[in-house]
C-alpha cells in the first residue's frame, strides 16, 4: 500500500518567527507614518557561487555535514515539496476558464478549453466534450496514462492546454517522480496518446497550490529535491521518456554543475530546490535545469517573472530557525537571495509588483506542504521588499520592512491581494464546529502603508476572492453560508451579502470559484456548495456539489440559481487511478457569454431568463462499459 493509499500525505514540521512579529515597535516606524530611508538598505552582497565541475559538486555532496535525524532518505521519499510548472512565454489568445493568481499566467486544473471543446481530467481518464449550439456532444475518452503504463500507486492531478497539446501532470510513487503525460488533441476534440517523461522529484501535493503554471510553449517546473545521506547524486535533476521496459539507468542529468548555487548556510537537512525549463515547442521534451541548495522549502510563488522560494533551517523544531527567501528569474538570470523571517502560507500570501515583492508572514507556521496551511497561527506581518533587494548572496531583509498586522484567532488563515489591498482573515475551515467564532476580515491599504481596518461579516472567512476592483468573502455562521461583497476604498465596509441556508462550501481550492466581469461594478460569480453537516473531506470523495450563481450589481449580490448533479449513485466507471477527487470535481466555466457547470461527470448549461438561471442542456460523460466505445476510445 502506497502513501497516497494511507491517506496521501503526512504533515510534519513548524517554522517559527522571532520575535518581530509579536513587538509592536518592531517594524522601526510609526504605523502609518513615512517610510524609512532607502538608504538604509543593506549593500549589495558578494555573488551566489555554482560548482566548477561535477568532481566538485560530488566533493561537497560527500563531505557536507549529516543530519541528526534518522531516516531522512525515507523522509526525502515522502518528502511534501511541490513541483511547480510554469511558462513564461507570451501566451496565444485563448479561453481561460480557471481562477488563476495572475492574470495571463494558466494554472493546472481539471478543466480547460480548446476550441470549441472542454477538456476534463477524472478518475484517471481525460474527457473532451464538443460545446455546440444546441448540445453537448461527448467526443474523447482516453486514460490520462500511457498504454503499457500500470497506473497503480500513481495520481493523475492536473491538466494544462498548450496549442494542440494536452499536458497531464501527475505523480507516481512506482516511477521515480513527476510524470508528465503529452496528448494531442485536433480541432475535432479527438485525444491521441503521444508519450510520456518522468522528472525526478519528491511528491508534490497540497491542499492549496498547484502543480502547474503555463504561458505560451515552455514549462518551468519548481522541483525540490531532498538530498539523502546515502547518493545523493541518485536524486539529482533528471529526465527520462518512458517506454515498456524503462530502467533507472535512463534517467539523463539535465544540470549543469554551473548552473547549482552552493547553499548559504550548512543546514543538515540539505534540499536542491531546481528550476526545470521544459520546451512544448519540440516533438521530443527536452529539459534544462537551475537549482539553488539549503534548508527545506515549504512555499513557493510564481509572478510573471521568477520563481520564489522560501526555505527555513531547523524546520523540524519548535524553536525555528533563519529563513531565506530565493528569487529565481525565469528568463535564466542568476539567482538572488534574502535572508528574512517567519512563513507565509500558501501562494497568496505573496504578489510582486512593479518595485516590490510583498509577502504576508504568520509568527507561528509550516508552509503550505499537505495540509499545513490550514493550521498556521501566530503573530501576522506584511513584509514588503524592493526588488533591488535581491543580490546574489546573503542579504538580509531590514527588520522595519516587516509591518506588524493585527492576528485574527482562528486556525484555517486566509489571504488575498486585489488591487492596492490586501485581505485576510480566518475560520475554522474543515475543523468548523457548532458555536464557533464568527469572524472578521482585515483590510489593509499595503501601499500606502495605512492601518489595518477590521471588518465585521459576522461569519468565518473560508475565502477571499476578487470581485472586479473589490473582493468577496466566503464563510459559515449558524449552519448557513454566507457570502459577502466588500466594497475597497479607504473606509472598506460590507456592501452586500448572500445567505445560502443550510449550506458549505463544495470546494476549499481556489479554482472552485470563478468571477465573470460583465461591465464595470457587474458580473456573476459561481461557486459550488453542498448541504452543511457533511463529515470533513466530503467534498473528495460524495459525488459532486452543486453550483450557485450570484450576480453582482453595484457590490449588490442577487441569487440567479443553482446548476445541480442528478442525484448521487453508484460509479461504475472502473477507475485504476486518481480515485479520490483531491482537486475536486465542481467548477462553475463561463464560455462565450454561456454559463456551465462541470459536476463530477456531468456538465450542465444554464440559460439567463430575466433575473433567473434555469437549467437547458446536460450531458452525462461518464465513460461507458468498454464494449460500447468505438474508434479507439472516441465515443
Amino acid at each position: 500500500m502506497t502513501p497516497r493509499r494511507r491517506g496521501r500525505r503526512l504533515a510534519a514540521g513548524v517554522m517559527i518567527l522571532g520575535a518581530c512579529l509579536t513587538s509592536a515597535g518592531c517594524g522601526g516606524r510609526v504605523p502609518g507614518g513615512p517610510e524609512p530611508s532607502r538608504t538604509d538598505e543593506p549593500a549589495p552582497p558578494g555573488r551566489l557561487t555554482t560548482f566548477g565541475s561535477e568532481a566538485e559538486l560530488r566533493n561537497f555532496l560527500r563531505d557536507r555535514p549529516r543530519s541528526p535525524l534518522a531516516g531522512f532518505k525515507s523522509f526525502g521519499q515522502s518528502f511534501s515539496g511541490l513541483t511547480a510548472g510554469y511558462m513564461f512565454q507570451a501566451p496565444a489568445v485563448s479561453t481561460s476558464v480557471t481562477n488563476v493568481q495572475h492574470a495571463g499566467v494558466d494554472e493546472g486544473d481539471i478543466v480547460k478549453v480548446h476550441g470549441q471543446h472542454l477538456v476534463v481530467l477524472r478518475r484517471g481518464r481525460l474527457f473532451t466534450v464538443r460545446i455546440g449550439a444546441d448540445r453537448l456532444t461527448p467526443v474523447s475518452i482516453v486514460d490520462a496514462f500511457a498504454p503499457d503504463i500500470d497506473p497503480d500507486g500513481a495520481w493523475y492531478d492536473e491538466m494544462l492546454v498548450s496549442a494542440n497539446t494536452v499536458v497531464v501532470v501527475g505523480y507516481s510513487y512506482a516511477r521515480g517522480g513527476t510524470e508528465l503525460g503529452l496528448f494531442d488533441i485536433d480541432a475535432g476534440g479527438r485525444l491521441a496518446y503521444r508519450a510520456t517523461y518522468h522528472l525526478r522529484s519528491q511528491d508534490y501535493y497540497s491542499s492549496r497550490n498547484y502543480a502547474s503554471r503555463l504561458l505560451g510553449r515552455r514549462l518551468v517546473f519548481y522541483i525540490p529535491l531532498g538530498m539523502p545521506e546515502s547518493d545523493p547524486l541518485s536524486v539529482l535533476p533528471m529526465l527520462r521518456k518512458w517506454h515498456p521496459g524503462a530502467r533507472e539507468s535512463e534517467f539523463v542529468p539535465i544540470y549543469s554543475p554551473r548552473r547549482l548555487y552552493r547553499p548559504l548556510t550548512s543546514s543538515p537537512l540539505l534540499v536542491l530546490h531546481s528550476v526545470v525549463t521544459c520546451d512544448l515547442a519540440q516533438a521530443e521534451l527536452t529539459c534544462a535545469a537551475t537549482g539553488v541548495m539549503g534548508p527545506p522549502g515549504r512555499v513557493f510563488y510564481v509572478s510573471p517573472s521568477a520563481v520564489y522560494v522560501w526555505m527555513t533551517d531547523d524546520w523540524w523544531s519548535r524553536s525555528g530557525g533563519p529563513s531565506w527567501l530565493y528569487r529565481l528569474p525565469l528568463n535564466g538570470g542568476e539567482p538572488g537571495a534574502v535572508r528574512v523571517s517567519g512563513a507565509p502560507i500558501d501562494q497568496l500570501s505573496f504578489l510582486e509588483d512593479a518595485r516590490d515583492l510583498n509577502v504576508v508572514v504568520r509568527a507561528e507556521g509550516a508552509g503550505e506542504g499537505m495540509w499545513r496551511s490550514e493550521m498556521a497561527r501566530g503573530g501576522v506581518a506584511l513584509l514588503r521588499l524592493p526588488l533591488s533587494s535581491f543580490g546574489e548572496a546573503d542579504a538580509v531583509a531590514p527588520f522595519w520592512r516587516y509591518r506588524p498586522l493585527p492576528a485574527p484567532a482562528n486556525y484555517g488563515f486566509q489571504n488575498r491581494f486585489v488591487g492596492a489591498y490586501l485581505l485576510y482573515g480566518a475560520g475554522t475551515g474543515w475543523e468548523a464546529q457548532p458555536g464557533a467564532p464568527a469572524a472578521e476580515v482585515f483590510v489593509h491599504e499595503y501601499a500606502a502603508g495605512s492601518d489595518a481596518v477590521a471588518v465585521p461579516v459576522g461569519h468565518s472567512v473560508e475565502r477571499i476572492e476578487a470581485l472586479g476592483e473589490d473582493a468577496v468573502v466566503v464563510g459559515r455562521a449558524g449552519g448557513d453560508l454566507h457570502v459577502s461583497s466588500i466594497r475597497l476604498d479607504r473606509r472598506p465596509t460590507v456592501a452586500g451579502r448572500h445567505v445560502a441556508r443550510n449550506a458549505a462550501q463544495g470546494e476549499w481550492r481556489s479554482h472552485g470559484f470563478f468571477y465573470r466581469s460583465d461591465d464595470r461594478g457587474t458580473g456573476i460569480l459561481g461557486l459550488p456548495v453542498r448541504a452543511a453537516g457533511g463529515h470533513p473531506g466530503a467534498h473528495l470523495t460524495e459525488g459532486s456539489a452543486s453550483v450557485l450563481f450570484l450576480r453582482n450589481e453595484g457590490l449588490a449580490l442577487h441569487e440567479l440559481g443553482r446548476l445541480r448533479a442528478e442525484p448521487a449513485r453508484a460509479i461504475t466507471d472502473a477507475c485504476r487511478a486518481s480515485c479520490v477527487d483531491w482537486y475536486g470535481n465542481a467548477r462553475p466555466l463561463f464560455l462565450g457569454g454561456r454559463i456551465f457547470a462541470l459536476l463530477g461527470y456531468e456538465i450542465v448549461e444554464g440559460g439567463l431568463i430575466g433575473h433567473r438561471l434555469d437549467e437547458i442542456r446536460r450531458l452525462d460523460f461518464a465513460p461507458p462499459p468498454a464494449a460500447e466505445r468505438s474508434d479507439g476510445g472516441h465515443v
